[in-house]
């Protein structure tokens, strides 16, 4: 890996045509070097099929509609993956999915894994509050399966329920994409510590906050649209959109900075 630069970069307000752009070049990528991006996204097809299993082994099938809500908050870790195979594919470089799990393997020791950690720690305490939510509303008693409960949610409790739930899930959505959307990538592409990407990435987002909500619910919608069948849509949306978020972070970066 060539030496980064070190600091953050300056970080421009977006126009729409880079996101369009973004999503073009990440298309690109996939369909240039889709062999890595399909190991990669192997991950998040078991990740959510090995979840599916277990919320109907336990009979806790409510777990798995917190799961469903909550996995767009750590699809931006496994993201990584992508953005290393988009800025080697910049720079001339092919690699194949070890070189780029090594390079991300790498990372461990640095600033990568403490948001990392703010992240899982965000995704855990959403199943936690989501879990109390729905006691609050439904009770205690756990749905052995959703497909022959689904008249709960329409009931009173049940609409409140979705209203509120919903509501306070769209924080926590929030607050994980406006640290991750431009802070992972950086942490990536330059030498700075997570604590200024994270600052740097929330400004930026706030400063233009209509565009990048509708990106973040785009990127929502797409993810969830493609765990539907059976999770098999993440093999094409987890690589396009990660390699389109590395190409959105890079055309709003001031390179000379």
């Amino acid at each position: 890996m060539t030496e980064r630069p070190h600091g953050p970069p300056s970080l421009r307000r977006p126009t729409p045509s880079d996101f369009t752009s973004a999503l073009s070049m990440g298309f690109r990528d996939f369909i240039a070097n889709p062999i890595p991006d399909l190991v990669f996204a192997s991950f998040f097809v078991i990740a959510g099929l090995l979840m599916t299993w277990i919320t109907y082994v336990t009979g806790h099938t409510f777990w798995l509609i917190l799961a469903v809500m909550g996995f767009p908050l750590v699809g931006t870790l496994g993201a990584v993956g992508f953005y290393e195979l988009s800025r080697r594919r910049s720079e001339g470089d092919a690699a194949g999915f070890g070189e780029v799990f090594s390079e991300v393997w790498s990372q461990r020791g640095g600033q990568l894994p403490w948001l990392s950690a703010i992240i899982i720690v965000t995704f855990m305490f959403w199943f936690f509050l989501g879990h109390m939510i729905f006691a609050l509303f439904l009770g205690l008693s756990p749905m052995t399966n959703v497909s022959s409960s689904l008249e709960v949610f329409l009931t009173a409790e049940g609409l409140s329920m979705l209203g509120f739930g919903s509501a306070v899930g769209a924080i926590f959505a929030i607050f994980v994409f406006a640290i991750s959307v431009l802070g992972m990538p950086m942490l990536l592409d330059r030498d700075v510590d997570f604590i200024t990407a994270l600052l740097k990435s929330i400004g930026a987002v706030a400063e233009t906050f209509g565009a990048y909500l509708m990106w973040g619910l785009f990127i929502a919608a797409v993810t969830l649209a493609a765990m539907m069948p059976l999770f098999l849509g993440l093999f094409i949306a987890m690589p396009v959109l990660g390699h389109a978020t590395w190409h959105l972070y890079k055309l709003v970066s001031d390179t000379d900075a």
